[in-house]
């Protein structure tokens, strides 16, 4: 008797019963006992695509037994619950041909063994790629339509900070995304931000711990701020609560965004990592502790560039760095600078010109939309507007600084009594508001103490 395996797969089982996985399995043990063969195994693949690319593992096991001639005949209810790859077809011929194995179909035979066989597998292969070209077409079009008129891609779990809806703020979990977002600019790490999340039990929407990859994420989406994404480029003003700001996005992405953020595990150590220069060779320099641990900065020579010439040690140079930095941010020069800045209508501009920029695209997205304008003139049109945002949105980050200092001018006394208790985040914050970086000089020779004289601070204002 001929032994007889079914295959069985469905593309999406979102009613979780498995109801056409069993109309399937039904209607190929009939045709099976029509033709007097015994069923010996079922291969069913559930929720998996078999134009998606994924693996299904209960094919490759059907190929696997056909291999080892373990069945001899292939029942399934239509040839595209195999394969839609020609690929895959093809390499399906060769296998079949190959052990001399059955192909039977509820919509009608296949005989592989035949050439005619084999050419209408493929042409039945071509139409049902075809199929879902078509469809994979239309559902791309219908997710980017629905992302240019605003609305939410819907399904899932909620957002956090949303209700169910993904429309209405939860007011207890809004005030924590705004608070998560005002420390963020204001320079706390996104680690240290978790690791207060997580001893105050505030869980995310699945009830887990904070993670800063989680917390970067949320931050990063412009929905909180009510715009809409497709791709991750913001491309309409979303049709629900706005939690923070438009500005406010455009602040956390250029800063959480910037690579110089991604430091090693000793830079995070070393309050002045990124600003020290070599004055022989201009390299930055790096932080490299000494074999018995005390810190050093160095310039370092090979793959980074460097001449190798300059070492001076972390404690004292921070120490003196951090008193000049106190001391200058007393000085009328910085806070007239400062204020200047605040009040600047230049930077008010940027703002401005961010929002309307968004404005623009959102018209132009609209224009598309109902067909006023081609996909062309879409594109032409955006790549300029995003330009012009996007050297708005660096010039507004520039102005973190600003923020950061507010506090702070006319009361270095004040912070240097609170100054040990801040997070060393919060300190380079600070001090890289105020110094640009600073060039240190080579040593005098026989002088192993730390001589201030080697230094020439480059002062932001």
């Amino acid at each position: 008797m001929i032994r007889a395996g079914i295959y069985a797969r469905i593309s999406s089982d979102r009613e979780g019963d498995n109801l056409a996985i069993g109309r399937q399995l039904a209607d190929c043990e009939e045709l099976a006992g029509k033709r007097g063969w015994e069923v010996v195994e079922r291969y069913v693949d559930s929720d998996l695509s078999a134009w998606s690319g994924k693996v299904r593992p209960e094919y490759r096991r059907l190929l696997e037994e056909i291999e080892a001639r373990l069945i001899d005949a292939v029942v399934v209810y239509h040839a595209d619950r195999l394969h839609r790859h020609p690929k895959e077809l093809e390499e399906f011929i060769d296998l079949c041909q190959r052990t001399e194995t059955k192909l039977a179909t509820v919509s009608g035979d296949l005989d592989l063994s035949t050439h005619e066989g084999q050419l209408m597998a493929r042409i039945t292969g071509a139409v049902a790629k075809k199929s879902s070209d078509d469809m994979s077409r239309r559902i791309r079009r219908k997710h980017q339509d629905i992302a240019l008129a605003g609305r939410p891609s819907g399904g899932g779990t909620r957002p956090f900070g949303y209700e169910s809806d993904h429309r209405t703020a939860r007011p207890a979990e809004a005030a924590v995304i705004r608070e998560c977002a005002a420390r963020a600019l204001a320079g706390d790490s996104l680690r240290s931000i978790c690791i207060d999340l997580n001893d105050r039990e505030v869980g995310t929407v699945q009830g887990k711990r904070w993670s800063p990859q989680t917390l970067r994420r949320m931050l990063m989406s412009a929905r909180i701020s009510g715009q809409r994404e497709h791709h991750g480029e913001i491309v309409a003003a979303g049709d629900w609560d706005a939690i923070i700001t438009p500005v406010e996005t455009h602040r956390l992405r250029a800063k959480l965004g910037d690579p110089d953020r991604r430091t090693n595990r000793s830079a995070r150590r070393y309050l002045l990592a990124r600003l020290l220069r070599c004055g022989h060779c201009e390299m930055k320099l790096l932080a490299r502790p000494r074999d018995d641990g005390s810190r050093r900065y160095v310039c370092a020579s090979g793959p980074s560039g460097g001449c190798g010439k300059t070492t001076i040690v972390a404690d004292a140079l921070e120490l003196f760095i951090v008193d000049a930095v106190l001391h200058r941010l007393d000085s009328p020069e910085l806070a007239a600078a400062l204020n200047g800045r605040q009040d600047d209508p230049e930077g008010a501009g940027w703002q401005a010109e961010i929002e309307q920029a968004q404005e623009q695209l959102d018209e132009l997205a609209a224009m598309w939309g109902s067909n006023e304008i081609s996909r062309s003139e879409w594109l032409k049109a955006r790549a300029t507007i995003q330009q012009r945002q996007d050297t708005a949105r660096k010039r507004l980050a520039a102005l973190n600084r600003t923020s950061v200092l507010s506090e702070h001018l006319g009361n270095a006394v004040g912070l240097r009594e609170r100054w040990a208790g801040l997070t060393l985040t919060r300190q380079q914050q600070i001090v890289a508001a105020v110094l640009d970086h600073v060039v240190v000089g080579p040593g005098r020779r026989g002088f192993n103490k730390f001589d201030p004289a080697r230094l020439d601070p480059v002062w932001r204002a």
